[in-house]
């Protein structure tokens, strides 16, 4: 179906000025007249054109987009008040309930029951009317967003000789709210906590789980539910994301060919074959998110050619959000046969009871057989699309509460027979011959390039069992991680839809709201990853907050980070406004504006005892307290990080009870591993000091003796002698001393420095001394010589003792 008429049959009727005119910008590049009728394309065609879709039609889009997107904030936020009231009003009311009922009855109590059930119902409706109104906002999106890229993709198409534009709309694209998945969360999340928070009235003893996360999906895996999040990695931040995680837990390799024992050799390569009509249905359905939405792939671990077990997999996505998988291990030389409905796993079956299986798992078996094979026929599916990625897997093993796995050299490769005269894959086969039977790996250069798509970054997937997120016990770090600035959230990411979408675009007429990021660079900036992460905590909190007010309990528990700009700017503010309007409750789990400036301050610092009384202060936009001692000397501050430190450093840190000092560094332990080279550097080095130390050595007791032995002695060589002969020890001991010394550092691994300045200072000012002195009495008995009467006597003894030290 052409995506015009598609268009036409999904305007959304109170709107449908507000879509893009696709027909109109069809007319201006004059797309249905023929080549040959064509008119040259000429510059003020294309500024018209361009003018028309960016200017026009853009611009009218994005306007009403934002503008109902703020219409529908204000809806919701009335909508809470409304709640907030009817929750005040029934509190007041329940103060002269007792006397009431005595006065007028059993009947007059139903009937004030009656009134409260119809308030809520009118809420729940007027709930239902903002929620269909976004659902239809996400189609309004998606659909002006498939429109914009296809018409400049026919643009470039047929007026790309001169002018390409396509660059120029994605980077437009991406710079508006078009199609993400961001722009609804938030107002879907607090709508969801409104409808949890009537159903409670309505159901006062419904158990307390709050609802679903819009950032996350539920998912089934062998009878336990998990939540999934999903996140892209940029491969600059990729190494430190797999270490982050590897501190916390274990890699797991699987083996190529069973893909359930490690072999601790290398990630594996999995190859993921997924199913689909011509008429790409399934594709459809999955993004446009309809209830019942299914999927279908083939699966299996390393190269085909070294027959590993396949998997045959169907998900099913659930109308309430939650998703179901079906599998069972299928032959290679069955595959066809099963697709065909030639073969029914008919030997699988007897082999079963053979093995005297249970005949609720044969019957559930051959169920599940079943069932895949009449949806395969049902929907005439045929294999459309390769996804091939290396999976590194995180999981404690024995422990599945959590788990982790990062995809990467991921590389999508079309498997269709669409084209009748040049299809991609044999129509009588169920693969790709060319790369299963050549082992081709990524990045798949062998293969028409046209038929392969790269995608450009890592896919992370974190799951955590549903009672962790019941008990409200994520990890930490879990949390750190999903909120930093390496990771960058796609909550509803799939590898089928990224598929079709980047291989057959002109073949469908809806593309995934994620497009939009990958033409953006997805790296952030610490900090400001840091400060969108606790707004969104902090706006989630609020969400909840409404609940517990309504309800009369704490469902939050947040508190923001010390250093979060959450804590300075946003919270503070919404506080500060809701204590000047109302006193707040302690049980309504709501936070007042001193409260929450005691939070923002470090406990047992000076400053916190009169907080209380003061407004935050940015950082930036305090006064420093020039003239004080810490100001001047910073090592010397009495702050409450400068006074631990100091005690860090003096080794008398108090440990938390339960905790004892290690004996032992982690750096320490384990086998001593040191390479040769090592000890022959520190024998070498003192090798050379043993050098200077028998030149020095030598140079003394010839200073000496020639001293000595002349006529009427000298003792200013005697001296001289003795003290280098004393440097020499002092240098023979010195090597010594920094060998063993040295030793000891490698083999206690330290991590100090090795070098020792006192040694080399010593010698060297000892030999400079030596030249200063011998030059001194050089140029005096010279001088004495040529001035002096009897200098001469002096100086040829001086002569003789000089060429001797020479």
């Amino acid at each position: 179906m052409r995506f015009g008429k598609t268009l036409r049959q999904s305007v959304y009727p109170p709107w449908k000025d507000q879509y893009i005119d696709y027909a109109k910008l069809k007319s201006i590049l004059r797309e249905d007249k023929p080549d040959d009728e064509d008119e040259p394309w000429t510059e003020e065609d294309e500024n018209r054109f361009c003018d028309e879709i960016f200017n026009t039609q853009l611009e009218k889009v994005a306007k009403f987009q934002e503008a109902k997107i703020e219409e529908l904030r204000n809806r919701t936020d009335e909508a809470a008040e409304k709640l907030k009231h009817m929750n005040e009003q029934q509190q007041s009311e329940e103060g002269g309930e007792g006397d009431a009922a005595q006065e007028e009855g059993d009947e007059g109590k139903h009937e004030e029951v009656a009134v409260d059930k119809q308030k809520l119902k009118e809420m729940e409706a007027e709930l239902d009317g903002i929620t269909n109104e976004v659902k239809e906002l996400q189609k309004y999106s998606n659909l002006n967003y498939t429109g914009f890229l296809k018409i400049v993709k026919k643009h470039d198409r047929k007026r790309g000789d001169r002018y390409k534009i396509r660059p120029m709309m994605q980077v437009n694209l991406s710079n508006r709210p078009f199609n993400s998945e961001q722009a609804y969360s938030p107002l879907l999340n607090k709508l969801s906590y409104m409808y949890f928070a009537i159903r409670r009235f309505e159901a006062p003893d419904a158990g307390d789980v709050l609802p679903i996360d819009p950032d996350s999906q539920p998912e089934t895996h062998n009878g336990e539910k998990y939540t999934a999040h999903k996140f892209w990695v940029h491969p600059d931040n990729l190494l430190e994301v797999k270490t982050y995680i590897l501190r916390r837990l274990p890699a797991l390799v699987y083996s190529e060919q069973s893909a359930k024992e490690v072999d601790g050799k290398q990630d594996p390569t999995i190859t993921s074959l997924y199913f689909d009509n011509a008429k790409f249905q399934l594709y459809s359905k999955k993004v446009e998110r309809e209830a019942e939405a299914s999927s279908l792939r083939l699966r299996w671990y390393g190269q085909l050619s070294a027959r590993p077990e396949i998997l045959l997999e169907q998900k099913l996505l659930h109308e309430n959000g939650t998703s179901e998988e079906r599998k069972f291990a299928i032959k290679e030389k069955y595959v066809r046969a099963f697709l065909d409905g030639e073969y029914k796993m008919e030997k699988s079956v007897q082999k079963m009871e053979r093995k005297g299986q249970k005949a609720e798992d044969v019957e559930e078996f051959k169920g599940t057989a079943d069932a895949i094979q009449e949806f395969v026929r049902d929907n005439k599916l045929e294999p459309l699309v390769r996804a091939n990625y290396v999976r590194t897997a995180f999981q404690n093993p024995g422990d599945d509460r959590v788990r982790i796995s990062i995809d990467t050299d991921i590389a999508f490769i079309r498997e269709d027979t669409l084209d009748r005269d040049r299809p991609c894959r044999d129509p009588k086969d169920w693969h790709r011959a060319d790369i299963d039977n050549s082992n081709m790996t990524h990045p798949f250069k062998n293969i028409n390039q046209s038929e392969v798509s790269r995608f450009p970054y890592a896919v992370l997937e974190i799951k955590l069992k549903e009672d962790v997120n019941n008990k409200r016990g994520r990890p930490g770090w879990i949390q750190d991680l999903m909120g930093s600035h390496l990771v960058h959230p796609c909550p509803r990411f799939s590898k089928f839809v990224q598929g079709v979408a980047s291989l057959f675009e002109d073949y469908v007429n809806r593309l995934p709201f994620w497009l939009s990021d990958l033409n953006t660079d997805i790296r952030k900036d610490p900090q400001r990853a840091f400060q969108e992460e606790e707004e969104r905590r902090a706006r989630r909190a609020e969400n909840e907050q409404v609940v517990g007010s309504f309800l009369g309990t704490k469902l939050s528990s947040y508190k923001p980070s010390r250093s979060s700009p959450a804590a300075k700017s946003y919270l503070a503010d919404r506080m500060a406004t809701d204590a000047a309007a109302a006193a707040a409750s302690p049980k309504s789990g709501v936070t007042t504006s001193n409260q929450q400036q005691a939070v923002s301050t470090p406990a047992g610092d000076e400053a916190g005892e009169s907080s209380q009384s003061q407004p935050l202060i940015p950082r930036e936009n305090r006064e420093i307290n020039y003239g004080t001692l810490s100001s001047v000397l910073p090592g010397f501050s009495l702050s409450k990080y400068s006074r631990a430190k100091r005690a860090r450093e003096a080794g008398i840190t108090s440990l938390p009870p339960g905790v004892t000092e290690p004996k032992e560094w982690i750096k320490n332990s384990g086998p001593l591993q040191i390479e040769p080279k090592v000890w022959l550097a520190n024998e070498r080095t003192f090798l050379k000091w043993q050098h200077i130390c028998v030149l020095l050595g030598g140079l003394a007791i010839s200073l000496y003796t020639a001293s000595a032995s002349s006529k009427g002695g000298n003792l200013l060589g005697e001296v001289m002698g003795m003290v280098f002969l004393g440097v020499a020890a002092f240098t023979g001991g010195w090597s010594w001393w920094v060998l063993r010394r040295r030793r000891e550092m490698i083999m206690g691994r330290s991590g100090k420095d090795f070098d020792f300045v006192l040694g080399p200072m010593v010698v060297a000012g000892a030999l400079g001394v030596a030249l200063v002195v011998n030059f001194g009495i050089a140029y005096q008995q010279a001088f004495e010589k040529h001035w002096g009467g009897d200098g001469g006597h002096h100086g040829n003894r001086s002569g003789v003792d000089m060429g001797d030290l020479r």
